[in-house]
């Protein structure tokens, strides 16, 4: 398998990115915004449709329009108060109806599916160096505002009671998260970026007893999707980013059967 060039490039890009996603991931999940993944990737959409249409770098335009999204999402929250998981909903609603008007402007929609579904095993060197940055910034920004993100991410009273500017460190954290998905999502696709911010996540939580030790484990799944979804996909002939995806689902099940099975067990 690792005689192949492609395999070796998807190993090493796929655990970049299988790392730093979980990043954002854990703190996405605590904060209640698990959908913001798809509506971000949907509003990128409509992004590269735009930089089609105007002749400019797709991915720029997805950036640029994941930056808007971010931050529409944060204003929209304030204005809901304790319906605030709506803001999300209505972002992906405006995405997907974005891209479908703007769909019918461009000439070659492969671009679009590209995006949507990805495949990591046919990036370039361009992708590499795009995954070795975003993995450099997400790194550090998660370390330098650790503290922070905890904060944020769990009580934002306790946090602004903590001397932390709320506002601006959730505006920061959007950004990080808008940049990460539009990005990450240029390289493999949407599928796999949607999916590895929840399903580890969701997996380290049935094994994780604090904050750190659920990111821990939320990396280490994300690595274990990543990299045994490759390795399946090559020896079973499968699409690589199904593949993967279904492999977190799996666990995630199988982590629940047996959560399940053993609570039974101590009633008895």
């Amino acid at each position: 398998m690792f005689k192949f060039e492609f395999m070796r490039t998807a190993f090493m890009v796929g655990g970049l990115l299988a790392v730093i996603i979980p990043l954002i991931g854990v703190v996405v999940v605590f904060k209640r915004m698990s959908m913001i993944g798809d509506a971000l990737s949907h509003v990128s959409l409509s992004g590269i449709a735009i930089g089609l249409i105007v002749n400019v770098n797709p991915l720029l335009g997805a950036i640029v329009m994941s930056l808007i999204a971010a931050i529409s999402i944060e204003f929209i929250q304030k204005r809901f108060g304790k319906y605030s998981e709506l803001a999300i909903a209505i972002i992906m609603s405006f995405g997907i109806g974005l891209s479908a008007i703007l769909l019918g402007f461009v000439s070659n929609p492969a671009n679009f599916n590209s995006f949507l579904f990805g495949s990591i095993v046919a990036i370039g060197g361009t992708d590499n160096m795009l995954a070795v940055i975003l993995s450099i910034v997400v790194i550090a920004a998660s370390l330098y505002f650790y503290r922070e993100f905890f904060f944020i991410a769990f009580d934002e009273t306790s946090a602004h009671l903590s001397g932390i500017s709320v506002n601006r460190m959730n505006l920061i954290f959007m950004i990080l998260t808008a940049i990460t998905v539009s990005v990450a999502s240029r390289i493999v696709g949407a599928l796999i970026v949607s999916s590895l911010m929840v399903l580890p996540t969701a997996c380290a939580m049935q094994v994780g007893k604090s904050y750190k030790s659920t990111m821990l484990y939320a990396v280490a799944f994300s690595l274990l999707f990543v990299w045994g979804g490759l390795a399946s996909s090559y020896y079973l002939d499968l699409a690589p980013g199904g593949t993967i995806v279904m492999t977190g689902v799996v666990v995630l099940v199988l982590l629940l059967l047996y959560k399940s099975i053993t609570r039974s067990i101590r009633k008895l």
